[in-house]
């Protein structure tokens, strides 16, 4: 936890966005994974996390805009569970921590907002994804499953992303710690990357770096030879000479805040002619995103200078064809980026994304594109001092989105399927890393880690 300033002042902060009522924080429960006592590693809700900082299960939280009031519902642990778990703070005591000064039980929670539903006063809650929650909201409020996600509390959500979006320094600094380990993942693939090695030999060696860190993987780590699969989460494939290894992983710290990263190289650790033409469009796309990367500018704005990147490196080695920039407008480069740029990253690797991609990524300023590829974009509206987002361009040749293309002749003016067809089973090629917005640019986040082709190919050959 952060000091007790912090959750104080972010709680003060939120009530001043929000006109009245009562604010319903509901905190994550234990998950089981194949019978009861077996569970998933604990994960409290992130919101739960920014406002109150306590990770514990069965927990919930208000605070009572008109009343000026915040209460922690929760249960002390008996002495069966201490047996089992050791000796364990009270609720009260862990409220103190930050800065609540009433607790009452769980059981109660239920009769308190009943009592405010009867009253007439607004509860407001954020939109509910695991399903105990939804059960619990359901029965308590009265409002059906399927309308829940469209009963949340917009004025809520939007008060969240206000604050959330932008990082304290003290925020930034647990973010790089993530990016360290993060680097440290990424390093230690690429020098134990051999032909011959199961994928999931590297996969367990990344995954125990990251928990030797903190909490563990930020996300399930991606690591294939089929990169063109762009979240390929199977692990089961013999490296092969010749082929290009995707790993796309971060790490989550004990204070949940994450990082991010990709790097993509030949398993043989050194490029042939073809990868490394291909490597070094998306290397260019991602270091000149990064460059252009600033207070005020859309980050759909910088996505787009990234697609015409892309366009013009594949209209010069003839994969692409005609005006690269009108193609990545009305994009034709989707069919070797079909995602977006990158997206926020904070607590959650995709951060606050639970609260809705359009509220966390766009605005009445800028609305989400409809046109393919573009429409992926996570976040797209301007970027001010404090986000920390991912720049993650790629070019990725899968075999049954050409397929469909072609035969809708789609993009023909644009595309040359003849010679891509000659780079299917290439796989795809994904670059990313963690920047901060500062006053008048951009910051990598973490230690360096490498990305130019000569940096990779001295790395892996240590």
């Amino acid at each position: 936890m952060f000091d007790k300033s912090t959750y104080i002042h972010r709680r003060k902060a939120l009530q001043s966005k929000i006109k009245d009522g009562v604010l319903l924080f509901l905190g994550n429960n234990e998950a089981s994974m194949n019978y009861p006592a077996n569970t998933y590693r604990y994960r409290q809700d992130s919101q739960f996390v920014y406002f109150f900082g306590i990770q514990l299960a069965r927990l919930a939280a208000i605070i009572d805009i008109d009343a000026q009031k915040e209460i922690i519902f929760g249960d002390d642990y008996t002495i069966d569970d201490i047996i089992w778990m050791g000796n364990q703070p009270t609720i009260k005591a862990l409220a103190e921590k930050c800065g609540v000064s009433e607790t009452r039980p769980l059981a109660t929670l239920v009769d308190y907002l009943q009592k405010i539903k009867a009253a007439g006063r607004t509860i407001h809650f954020l939109p509910p994804y695991r399903d105990d929650n939804k059960i619990f909201l359901h029965n308590t409020l009265g409002i059906p499953f399927n309308q829940l996600k469209s009963s949340a509390s917009v004025e809520f959500i939007k008060g969240v992303v206000a604050l959330q979006e932008i990082k304290e320094e003290k925020e930034i600094v647990e973010i790089e710690k993530a990016c360290n380990v993060g680097v440290n993942m990424h390093l230690a693939a690429m020098r134990h990357c051999k032909v011959g090695m199961l994928e999931r030999e590297l996969a367990g060696l990344v995954e125990g770096i990251a928990l030797s860190g903190g909490n563990g993987v930020s996300f399930p780590v991606i690591l294939s030879q089929n990169g063109e699969t762009l979240h390929n989460h199977n692990h089961e494939q013999i490296l092969e000479k010749g082929r290009m290894l995707l790993v796309d992983a971060g790490a989550e710290l004990k204070s949940c805040y994450s990082s991010d990263y990709t790097r993509t190289y030949p398993v043989s650790g050194k490029f042939s002619q073809q990868q490394r033409e291909i490597y070094e469009i998306v290397l260019q796309a991602n270091m000149e995103a990064i460059a252009m990367a600033k207070p005020g500018i859309r980050y759909f704005d910088v996505h787009l200078h990234a697609s015409t990147v892309i366009a013009k490196g594949l209209t010069n080695l003839g994969l692409m064809k005609g005006d690269p920039v009108a193609a990545a407008k009305e994009g034709a480069h989707a069919l070797f980026m079909p995602h977006g740029l990158g997206h926020m990253l904070g607590i959650d690797v995709h951060d606050m994304e639970g609260l809705g991609e359009n509220y966390v990524g766009y605005d009445e300023e800028t609305q989400r594109s409809k046109i393919f590829g573009h429409g992926s974009l996570r976040c797209g509206k301007k970027l001010k001092k404090g986000f920390v987002l991912t720049v993650e361009p790629g070019i990725y040749f899968i075999p049954q989105l050409i397929d469909i293309w072609e035969k809708e002749k789609k993009f023909i003016q644009y595309i040359n399927y003849e010679k891509v067809r000659k780079y299917v089973g290439f796989g795809g090629i994904r670059i990313e890393d963690d920047i901060l917005i500062t006053d008048n640019a951009c910051r990598v986040l973490g230690n360096p880690l490498p990305k130019q082709v000569e940096e990779i190919e001295k790395i892996m050959a240590e």
